[in-house]
């Protein structure tokens, strides 16, 4: 969640039906023993993969590779650095923006069932509540929300007072109504047209969040829980609407703030503190909920293959735009759909959406067929490499995904 996707847009013991070892043998001829084909071994690249996250600043990895043939599970680091404890097997963890397909597919489904148009103006379902320079809820639609091409600018500029460890400290329980943050947004000035650009904006997600409630009249938690977490069976997946804390098991969530003389390229990040506990209501419908590596690639592979939406809807979620270099140099090829990213990969592409929220980071992906997905958790936000150590051009979870999604079949 946090200000974008993109300043914001995992020792370990192998469980869940370990894929170790699977090799193909071939035919052979004669009496000459037939060659086995050298695979990697799913688990222990994803181990590595894991492993190499924690000298980019990764306090603790969790990670969880889905296939076909069973799941692989590797963690690494730790899940509380005081303790030396490792992240636990079945850590819930807030996951940020990754709520977002969850908002978008519920807005779909009522899509589907003639309740609203993702063409219908946001003015019909909210009248009055966007106006601002350049701004006019009579202009902009459902579509653009989703899609992120409604030039409604971030909330999140009009929060000032937390970016520091003391301003965080004594404001990280301040609640938030979804009518005082899209009030926040509108102190600014459109970032541009309806329609005529693509930037990230928390503030499109508030909306939809409120405009599930006015169609349904029911929360867009209550929503999301109702028509997707309680359906596909993710126990484990919570919408805590202003909770404060995150259920048990978890890992300790790591935050560091900026030091003086910061810039983009060196944040000069202090010491790290321990973040789990805040109100989660400032993200409300663009980053609120709280899920498990398991239940997050369930739902992925769930809607990937027709279990959430029909497939005319399906469509319109995975119908794409383009986006700005910004997002397509951490992501190669990103461009987005309604609520989910389409990024490139060394087998041809796959779909995902991240989330970064104070104390938790959250990558994932999954392959157009629904047949491997991958997910993987952080435990902060706000990395700090080793020294002599730089952070990579891309995401730093790119070559997990991409090594998840298509190694060994």
């Amino acid at each position: 969640m946090k200000r974008s996707l993109v300043a914001g847009i995992v020792a370990a013991t192998v469980a869940g039906g370990a894929l170790a070892g699977i090799g193909a043998a071939q035919a052979g001829t004669g009496d000459r023993p037939a060659p086995v084909a050298h695979r990697p071994n799913p688990t222990a690249t994803l181990q590595s993969d894991a492993d190499a996250l924690l000298k980019f600043g990764a306090p603790g990895v969790l990670a969880e590779l889905d296939t076909p043939r069973g799941a692989v599970r590797v963690r690494s680091g730790y899940g509380n650095v005081a303790a030396r404890t490792p992240v636990p097997w079945e850590a819930k963890f807030r996951i940020g923006s990754y709520t977002k397909p969850f908002v978008a597919a519920t807005v779909l489904q009522l899509v589907g069932e003639r309740k609203l148009s993702l063409d219908d103006k946001v003015e019909h379902f909210l009248p009055g509540l966007l106006r601002g320079k350049g701004i006019d809820g009579r202009k902009i639609t459902v579509r653009q929300l989703l899609q992120h091409t409604s030039g409604v600018p971030e909330y999140f500029r009009g929060i000032t007072d937390t970016g520091t460890e003391e301003g965080f400290l004594k404001n990280r329980l301040r609640g938030y109504t979804d009518v005082q943050l899209v009030r926040l947004s509108l102190q600014f000035p459109a970032d541009f047209a309806p329609g005529a650009k693509w930037y990230y904006s928390n503030t499109n997600y508030v909306l939809a969040g409120m405009i599930i409630k006015k169609v349904t009249g029911h929360s867009w938690q209550q929503e999301v829980r109702a028509r997707i977490v309680k359906p596909l069976g993710l126990r484990d997946t919570s919408l805590p609407g202003a909770r404060t804390a995150v259920p048990r098991p978890h890992a300790v969530g790591y935050q560091r703030f900026s030091g003086p003389g910061a810039t983009p390229e060196d944040p000069k990040y202090g010491e790290p503190i321990d973040a789990t506990v805040l109100n989660p209501s400032v993200a409300d419908a663009a980053g609120e909920m709280i899920s498990t590596a398991a239940d997050a690639n369930t739902f992925l592979r769930a809607l990937m293959t027709g279990k959430v939406l029909k497939r005319a809807q399906l469509n319109e979620m995975l119908t794409t735009v383009d986006t700005i270099d910004l997002l397509k140099n951490r992501w190669p090829g990103a461009r987005y759909g309604l609520g989910i990213v389409w990024a490139e990969n060394s087998c041809g592409g796959y779909w995902s959406h991240g989330g970064d929220i104070e104390g938790f980071m959250t990558r994932n992906g999954v392959t157009p067929d629904g047949s491997r997905s991958v997910t993987v958790s952080i435990n902060t936000d706000s990395l700090k490499p080793a020294p002599g150590v730089q952070l990579p051009a891309t995401d730093i979870a790119t070559e997990l995904v991409d090594h998840a999604l298509c190694g060994v079949r």
